[in-house]
């Protein structure tokens, strides 16, 4: 399992709360906690937050590439939508005569 270190803020934002109640749970669990050199307070999650650190990192990376995704189908859609309005208007003597 990776070490992962994040600010109070940032563990905040993992367990949806504000940084100052992150802080007051990083103490209450057993977490190391450690000044950085650039002046914040890190915390190395547990093993059951870096799970779920992890999985959230995951699942925004699915929610982009599906978003992607659609897009392109849309994109894809909007092109076919074309062709065959082009299709249809080029031709319009076919078009009456297979109506008929």
């Amino acid at each position: 399992m990776p070490q992962i270190w994040l600010t109070y803020q940032e563990l905040g934002a993992l367990m949806g709360c504000d940084a100052a109640t992150a802080r007051a749970k990083a103490l209450t669990l057993p977490l190391d906690r450690r000044r950085s050199r650039d002046g914040h307070t890190r915390v190395k999650l547990s093993p059951m937050l870096t799970e779920s650190f992890l999985e959230g990192i995951a699942r925004e990376w699915v929610d982009r590439e599906i978003a992607a995704c659609a897009a392109d189908l849309f994109a894809l859609r909007d092109k076919m939508a074309a062709l065959a309005d082009h299709r249809d208007n080029a031709h319009p003597e076919a078009i009456e005569a297979a109506v008929g």
